[in-house]
């Protein structure tokens, strides 16, 4: 038992010490301004990953190709990212304004360009969790295409065997494919990727587009067809960072300009002087719980609803509720700043029919709601930070009268499972000895008669969710920090909430805050991480039933 323990410590210990690496490691490189993903820099990158080998990449260390992970990181990188041997980092330079269509990856705002057959470039805004995450992916990625290239060729000439001349000829002549057709390249590609039969052909099937069928064929001879020029024929990938992207990053530049736009929209709306409750949310809930039901004259329970509201098919209703919304006070602020964080103001005075009770003593105590897209690792602190400094208009400063912060996240659960609830009344920083206690005004008790599951105690806040394993993730559990989940923000934005409060006075001391987080995934169950896939209607509930509690901490105040 006691060389178990040790041997799980030591293995949290190398996990912990091979994350640190990967991150000064890329702090290097982006001072640097480029590297080669095979050269010394990107071999360092490549050899923590696979010290690490965390759960979301699952047999990265295998020579089998990671079929789930590699769906993952395409989700979150821009369509034909594997056709592409110059990947270019680049702050907001300009291409916007451009004839390059932008490509924005179907799980991470980022706007991507195809500069020439070549070259992508690719936009960063969103501070340095930015950057890491995406060097993550492709560090990721180029271990995946050379595993597909070792098994592509048959001798030390890189000679290629039938199953991968097979596979180019479909893919270089566009060729379009019966069933049997399908399941021949499928059953080559098995043998390619390590893979079995019906494995291969489930990721046929996930990769499958409506106008592309052979997407997976093209990815995966894509991969391996770089690989291959990369180890036979010197075509080197590269990696650059732009001056400009060096230069801005961590200087508040986007943050600053997207907080000043809100204000003066409040400020243009008379609101600045009312009582202001921000949130950190998605774009529906808030704006839901208050009127879906109005709005689609129902009488159905709130979570069929939402439910409903939630299914693809429903655009339609979803646009109702908005329109709805839009005549009962809510302002839709769209971010052109590069934060890439939207807003809604929703000014309660305004609203007239609603599933909510709100009164105020007068039209100035109206409660106005702030309601913000998710931030993205280290720009928590960015946006927040800049949303709670003073309005400052011909040298006079205005401060906010804020009266509540509410944080509402999804995040992995280290004590449940998918769709549980997590109360956080400490944030660790994972790496750092920054720890942000705090008094929560959310508690167990406010959920314990919905019959959900719900945790209370310590959230790490990490690095990078797709640099995490079993063994350091026990460890933050099973030791004495009785972790109940991980996440990317809160610590960021809990040191810019006491910052404000507590030093520089920017807003009250009294400032109510909550946190609440649902369950996307648990990193420590087999089958149950990220890469698993989404959660579907098991994240309705707890979404809907912690936007809820929000809703009437905020408006019971002005009973």
């Amino acid at each position: 038992m006691i060389k178990s323990d040790l041997k799980k410590r030591t293995r949290a210990r190398e996990s912990s010490n091979a994350i640190e690496r990967l991150y000064i490691t890329m702090r290097h490189l982006l001072n640097r301004g480029f590297y080669k993903p095979f050269g010394v820099s990107g071999n360092t990158l490549k050899q923590g990953l696979l010290t690490l080998q965390p759960e979301i990449y699952g047999d990265i260390a295998t020579e089998k190709t990671e079929l789930n992970g590699l769906k993952y990181v395409m989700d979150r990188l821009p369509y034909g990212i594997e056709q592409t041997r110059v990947i270019h980092l680049t702050d907001n330079e300009g291409y916007r304004n451009s004839q390059f269509t932008p490509i924005i990856p179907p799980k991470r705002r980022r706007n991507c360009y195809r500069i020439d057959k070549d070259q992508m470039n690719i936009e960063l805004t969103r501070g340095r969790s930015d950057v890491y995450d995406i060097l993550t992916h492709l560090t990721f990625l180029f271990i995946e295409s050379h595993k597909i290239r070792k098994k592509a060729v048959v001798n030390s000439q890189g000679e290629t065997g039938r199953e991968w001349n097979a596979l180019e000829d479909v893919v270089l002549n566009n060729k379009k494919l019966n069933k049997k057709e399908q399941e021949v390249i499928i059953s080559y590609l098995s043998t390619l990727l390590g893979r079995t039969f019906s494995e291969t052909k489930e990721a046929f099937e996930m990769f499958s587009e409506k106008n592309n069928k052979n997407r997976f064929f093209e990815l995966i001879y894509w991969l391996g067809k770089l690989a291959l020029d990369e180890a036979y024929e010197g075509k080197k990938r590269e990696i650059k960072f732009s001056p400009r992207l060096r230069e801005r990053l961590g200087h508040h530049v986007y943050g600053e300009i997207w907080a000043n736009h809100i204000k003066k929209e409040l400020k243009k709306r008379n609101l600045l002087d009312r009582p202001l409750h921000i949130i950190s949310a998605n774009m529906h809930s808030v704006m839901n719980s208050l009127f879906a039901r109005k709005a689609l004259k129902t009488d159905e329970k709130k979570l069929e609803v939402f439910k409903k509201l939630s299914q693809s098919k429903n655009e339609k209703l979803r646009e109702k509720v908005r329109e709805f919304a839009l005549k009962n006070g809510m302002i839709e602020v769209k971010d052109f700043s590069g934060a890439n964080i939207d807003v809604q103001i929703f000014d309660t005075e305004k609203i007239k029919d609603s599933d909510y009770i709100i009164n105020a003593n007068s039209q100035e105590d109206f409660p106005v709601l702030i309601v913000m897209d998710y931030a993205f690792g280290e720009q928590a602190f960015e946006v927040m930070d800049e949303l709670l400094k003073p309005y400052e208009e011909n040298n006079k400063k205005q401060h906010l009268n804020v009266q509540s912060i509410s944080i509402m996240g999804k995040a992995g659960i280290l004590t449940g499972k998918k769709g549980d609830i997590m109360i956080p009344n400490v944030h660790m920083f994972e790496g750092t000895a920054d720890n942000y206690p705090f008094e929560n005004d959310l508690s167990l008790n406010d959920f314990k008669e919905d019959n959900i599951d719900a945790y209370a105690g310590t959230m790490v806040t990490v690095l990078g969710t797709s640099l995490q394993n079993k063994d350091i993730l026990s460890f933050f559990k099973n030791s004495t920090w009785k972790a109940i989940g991980l996440e990317m923000e809160g610590a960021h934005y809990q040191k810019a909430i006491q910052s404000a409060s507590k030093i520089r006075g920017n807003i009250g001391k009294d400032v109510k805050v909550r946190y609440a987080y649902y369950a996307s995934d648990n990193p420590l169950e087999t089958g149950s991480t990220l890469a698993s896939g989404p959660l579907g209607e098991k994240g309705v509930k707890p979404t809907y039933l912690i936007t809820d509690k929000i809703l009437n901490k905020i408006f019971s105040h002005y009973e």
